[in-house]
């Protein structure tokens, strides 16, 4: 049996947006079960996103950390973003991330990972890209408002980051599937082995 997720849509009966926000909304449709009984399902409608797990020579990961409301904590991070324009390149995407929060560029670019963050609730999906030979980037720094004001940014050992995993200390989803993707890799076919920047997504298509 091949482990793989695969498209399905269950037939809709209606569906209406009780709530619609800057950047999100909520959707509530009316599905068909298998049994033929109609059900409501309220889910957020999200743009998707991207996040970049970028690793220096010494091993490194460049790292953030800023406040997050919903969940009314600090939470460590790797630089991510939301994909603003529909169809947008998701490689470009995680470069404009890595500039805006990091003020930092990278030479090779490498798919580490494709998840859905919260599947049950929330149809945002979220590539997280591996991003090597880092420099500092050029030019003036971007300007930050709100929660961005206030961020930390460090970079920290891959072996630290797994460890705070693992003990229950960091829970940033991007941060946490990109450092245990990461290790994953080094222990299979290698870093050189992932996807190129540019592989198909197919849950948010975008022009190479």
């Amino acid at each position: 049996m091949t482990i793989k997720d695969t498209p399905e849509e269950w037939e809709i009966r209606g569906t209406k947006t009780p709530f619609t926000g800057k950047k999100t909304s909520v959707r509530t449709d009316e599905v068909v079960m298998p049994g033929g009984a109609v059900v409501s399902r309220d889910y957020q409608v999200h743009p998707g996103s991207v996040a970049v797990l970028a690793l220096d020579d010494a091993d490194r990961v460049v790292v953030l950390r800023q406040y997050r409301h919903p969940v009314r904590q600090k939470l460590w991070e790797i630089p991510a973003g939301l994909l603003d324009v529909p169809g947008e390149n998701p490689l470009h995407a995680a470069q404009r991330e890595l500039y805006e929060e990091a003020h930092v560029k990278a030479e090779d670019w490498r798919v580490l990972a494709d998840v859905y963050t919260t599947p049950g609730g929330c149809d945002e999906a979220v590539r997280i890209f591996l991003a090597r030979g880092l420099s500092e980037a050029e030019g003036d720094r971007f300007a930050v408002e709100d929660e961005e004001a206030d961020m930390e940014l460090s970079r920290v050992p891959v072996d630290e980051l797994v460890r705070g995993v693992l003990a229950g200390d960091l829970h940033n989803n991007c941060l946490v599937v990109g450092a245990l993707s990461l290790v994953a890799a080094r222990a299979g076919d290698g870093l050189d082995a992932l996807r190129p920047a540019e592989a198909p997504w197919p849950a948010r298509p975008f022009e190479a």
